[in-house]
């Protein structure tokens, strides 16, 4: 088995797609660690807001196997892919880590570059991971976030949390 971390975001009917996301992963997958949810500002798109949390699990499916299956349940909610930053985004789910593999795995590459330049997505995964170490630099997330935080917060990656349940269970308050 070995532990995997997804991050998921949306900036289209992002609470009805991260519900209907989260309960096709729990069917696959059974025990979820789930982060908070945060609403952060899209990439260079001022006014665009997107929804972002990490998901992780373990699993003894293959990599390509499991990037197969992420795909699908993106285009099941409807992603349209090589859109240009910014459009409408139903379901967005990146592959952040497999285990304590690093490198391009048939174009696939883990640790995810986005782990150590984005907020919203190294925030949550150090929620979810916090005390697992990067493959790489061998630090764990919760020590890369100390670190990064000063910069993300320069450069204007805020995240505020807000309010999230699921099935009963409150992943997030405002």
């Amino acid at each position: 088995m070995v532990w995997v971390a997804l991050s998921i975001g949306s900036n289209t009917r992002a609470r009805e797609n991260f519900h209907s996301c989260l309960d096709m992963l729990l069917l696959q997958f059974r025990d979820l660690a789930l982060s908070s949810v945060f609403e952060s500002e899209g990439d260079g798109v001022p006014g665009s807001r997107y929804l972002n949390m990490a998901v992780g699990f373990e699993t003894d499916m293959a990599l390509t196997d499991l990037v197969a299956l992420l795909k699908k349940i993106e285009d099941k909610h409807g992603r349209a892919r090589g859109q240009a930053t910014g459009n409408e985004v139903t379901l967005d789910i990146d592959l952040l880590t497999y285990g304590d593999r690093a490198g391009n795995f048939n174009g696939v590459v883990v640790p995810h570059r986005h782990v150590l330049q984005k907020s919203y997505v190294l925030r949550p995964l150090s929620q979810i991971s916090g005390k697992h170490r990067h493959p790489e630099l061998k630090k764990k997330y919760n020590e890369l976030l100390s670190e990064l935080a000063p910069q993300f917060e320069q450069s204007g990656q805020r995240l505020q949390p807000v309010a999230f349940a699921w099935h009963g269970r409150e992943l997030s308050r405002q």
